[in-house]
């Protein structure tokens, strides 16, 4: 379980650090707030369109195996974000990093339900909450204490020993569940990268107002891929993209509700850096601290909020935990200029008490809908849903940027706010939707 966390902690440390130092990148690389977001999109589309691919692999070669190479690539993907001088090389060296993460994060769900009982699988993701939490409120304050003595490549090169440790760890401990006798599609591997990739692209491109013609084209791409992917795979007992998992109201359900969350997650965590900074006048050290609350929030409540979810409805917590951040993020954007430090430490903590109400309660609901024997598959969406609503939360923040300009971070704060209540909607609805049939859970 150690070594699990240690890759977790990894992967959500330079999420954090990259959100808070994306100014002084921009600064420094010589670039624009809205072409500095690719620093952020270049991770997360790679890991995107790799996590259901990666999740298959795992099935055939084994969980552990997946996992390993993942910390390796990420670690060494570090290394070379550290040393790029330019915009492109972060960029592609970001990409690196991406495919790194998402081999260590699209099997930690699937590890942990080989690690925890059914009954006290609320525990578990609830300790996967804590660690991404407190990776996450250390992010903005490493970032702020590093980038007040060095530049920012030192925040990439953090993880080069963390990630070694993390190596260390996984080789004698890390469980190593048994492989299925599953056969590896490459085709349709490509089909799905593609899909997911140009969707994202699309998306991506369309905030950064490119040509309408890009972004038609590459949707249609996009959609072509997947619908061949649905069409060549029909009738798999295990398809890599589980269009039979999304049949199940309570899985389709929590991957939307999922998508909401994280789309927030993307749009507060790449804009308030921004805000804190141009429109209320923080510098660099300040804005990593009010960063931390929202995240500290996250991690001390996500333990609670997993043994909650053992006891109670999931969709109940969740809606509560989404509703309630919805109009915390509305009252970050209803306060005044000159409003103290510590008004804006209780709003972050606020939100971030609402996410923590939201992250593991639904967790535990993704993994409670797939039968065991698909926690690969399961475990892939989960990564897939998280990083398709982080990155778009990131694209939506590159439009508010192009439309309104100064006005751009609070523009997404209120994007934040309605995502936030769409979650909480989506969640909701799990209460009305009908329980499997124990033909469909066996």
């Amino acid at each position: 379980m150690a070594a699990l966390m240690t890759g977790l902690g990894l992967a959500c440390l330079d999420v954090a650090i990259a959100n808070t130092a994306l100014p002084s990148m921009a600064r420094d690389l010589h670039v624009t707030p809205a072409q500095s977001v690719w620093i952020i999109n270049a991770y997360q589309l790679a890991m995107v369109a790799t996590m259901l691919p990666l999740a298959a692999l795992a099935d055939r070669f084994g969980l552990k195996r997946v996992f390993l190479c993942g910390v390796v690539v990420f670690t060494l993907a570090s290394l070379g974000c550290a040393l790029s001088p330019s915009l492109l090389l972060l960029t592609l060296s970001r990409i690196a990093q991406g495919l790194g993460g998402s081999a260590m994060m699209t099997v930690n769900i699937a590890l942990i339900r080989f690690i925890y009982p059914a009954h006290r699988l609320g525990r578990g993701v609830g300790m996967n909450a804590l660690v991404a939490g407190s990776s996450m409120a250390i992010g903005p304050t490493v970032a702020s204490l590093v980038l007040s003595v060095s530049s920012w490549p030192w925040l990439f090169a953090l993880n080069v020993p963390i990630g070694m440790v993390a190596i260390a760890l996984a080789l004698p401990y890390l469980p190593k569940p048994p492989p299925r006798t599953t056969r590896f599609d490459a085709i349709a591997a490509a089909m799905n990268g593609l899909g997911f990739a140009a969707i994202l692209f699309a998306f991506i491109e369309f905030s950064q107002q490119a040509s309408v013609w890009i972004d038609l084209s590459a949707l249609a791409i996009g959609v072509s891929a997947l619908w061949l992917l649905v069409k060549r795979e029909a009738g798999h007992p295990a398809p890599m993209l589980p269009i039979d998992l999304f049949r199940r109201p309570a899985f389709s359900l929590s991957a939307a509700t999922a998508v909401c969350a994280f789309s927030v997650q993307g749009l507060a965590f790449v804009s308030l850096p921004f805000y804190f900074e141009t429109t209320l006048g923080r510098d660099q050290i300040a804005t990593g601290f009010l960063m931390t609350p929202w995240s500290f929030c996250v991690a001390a409540i996500a333990t609670f909020a997993g043994r909650l979810s053992d006891r109670y409805p999931p969709s109940v917590l969740c809606g509560i935990g989404l509703i309630f951040m919805s109009a915390s993020l509305m009252s970050l954007v209803w306060m005044p200029s000159d409003v103290s430090s510590l008004g804006i430490v209780i709003r972050m903590a606020c939100c971030g008490i609402g996410f923590g109400f939201y992250q593991s309660p639904n967790l535990k609901a993704f993994m409670s809908s797939a039968p065991p024997e698909r926690a690969s598959s399961a475990s892939g969406v989960v990564g897939t849903s998280r990083l398709f609503g982080q990155s778009s939360g990131s694209a939506l923040v590159a439009l508010s940027f192009g439309l309104s300009g100064h006005h751009g971070p609070l523009m997404s704060i209120v994007w934040g706010a309605v995502f936030a209540l769409l979650g909480g909607i989506a969640s909701g609805a799990r209460m009305m939707s009908k329980p499997d049939s124990p033909a469909k859970q066996a």
